[in-house]
């Protein structure tokens, strides 16, 4: 029995560290323009209580999206230890592609997964790259599309990427632009021959809901009135994300681990969208509710949000990486480890895959 297998991980993480203490100078307004009743600082400090941020990562203003998708991407492939000629598709996951520093104009022609191809130097014709956009579970969504092509036996080797620049396009006058970072993970995934034990992907689950929810992530105008109208900035319905992934996340959550045939007592590891760590927090808790445990394991949430914020696509895959490594402290894979990935974001779009490692 053959099983997909993530055979190696990568990261790029940016250089620039921008603390909270870095935003105390910082007018933040409300929706309406009117100032907010609060200093700098106690809006920070409540910011610091609900996200769990301390700092973020923005990249540097020679960097863009797919040249750190790039560099994430020749790090998982060193890992992976294959020749980058035999990959069969590059899948880039992104929402703004190439973001010029100052600019607001999305750069995706040639598509980003196009332009890592190049930067990596793959002459394989038979190496298809594509983007894909599905808001911040997009990494995950095109791990799922990977494994369903190896699947339908159109080939062995994928390189699953996601990638983004959200603080080249956030509105300096929004709060709720701390939350967001910069960053890129890759990982290799691979066909492999069962040994006679699950191992990989063993389930998935995804669902999009488009109606009144389609708006609660999108871009919209600064804060500011003084500010043009025609640029656009990410923004962010805070209260209704929350409610819309408190109720949604652990039952896609509970569908793919039932499909999966394991226990939830068999779960080592669960990697979360770093989008909010209360949210994360509140969304483990309630999963776990969902099969009559009242608390989860105080080990099995890995968490970079703290020192990395809200780097959209780039979460899950670098998070990954950094726990294979033994970067996170207090986290680890070894073989054999039933763990599961879940992500939720603008679109609104959520997915989950069951994978043993």
């Amino acid at each position: 029995m053959s099983r997909n297998i993530i055979i190696g991980t990568g990261a790029y993480i940016p250089e620039v560290v921008r603390k909270n203490e870095d935003f105390i100078p910082s007018v933040f307004l409300n929706e309406d323009g009117g100032a907010i009743n609060k200093t700098s600082g106690q809006i920070i400090e409540n910011f610091k209580k609900i996200t769990g941020i301390a700092e973020r990562r923005y990249a540097g203003s020679g960097m863009n999206a797919s040249e750190m998708a790039a560099l994430a991407a020749k790090d998982a492939i060193d890992d992976s230890g294959i020749d980058k000629e035999q990959i069969d598709q590059i899948i880039v996951a992104h929402n703004y592609g190439d973001l010029k520093p100052g600019t607001f104009q999305p750069d995706t022609v040639p598509s980003l997964a196009s332009r890592v191809k190049h930067k990596l130097g793959i002459n394989n014709p038979n190496c298809i790259a594509y983007d894909i956009l599905f808001g911040c579970p997009g990494w995950l969504q095109a791990l799922i599309q990977a494994d369903c092509f190896i699947k339908a036996n159109n080939g062995t080797t994928f390189l699953v990427i996601g990638t983004e620049t959200l603080s080249r396009i956030i509105d300096p006058f929004d709060r709720d632009s701390m939350i967001f970072a910069d960053g890129a993970g890759a990982c290799i995934l691979q066909k492999k021959e069962g040994n006679g034990r699950d191992m990989g992907i063993l389930s998935t689950a995804a669902r999009s809901d488009c109606n009144e929810e389609v708006s609660y992530i999108n871009l919209g105008t600064s804060y500011d009135a003084d500010r043009t109208c025609e640029t656009g900035y990410i923004k962010m319905q805070g209260r209704k994300v929350y409610e819309y992934a408190l109720k949604n996340v652990p039952a896609a959550m509970k569908d793919c681990l039932e499909k999966s045939g394991a226990s939830i007592h068999d779960l080592k590891k669960i990697f979360i969208h770093q989008a909010n760590e209360k949210m994360d927090e509140a969304i483990l808790k309630s999963f776990y509710q969902l099969f009559g445990i009242d608390q989860a394991p105080a080990d099995i949430m890995p968490m970079s949000i703290q020192w990395l914020g809200n780097s959209s696509v780039a979460t899950i895959p670098t998070l990954l990486h950094l726990v294979n490594k033994g970067l996170i402290k207090g986290h680890s894979l070894s073989s054999g480890d039933l763990i599961m990935f879940a992500s939720v974001g603008a679109g609104m779009n959520i997915n989950a895959v069951c994978y043993r490692w």
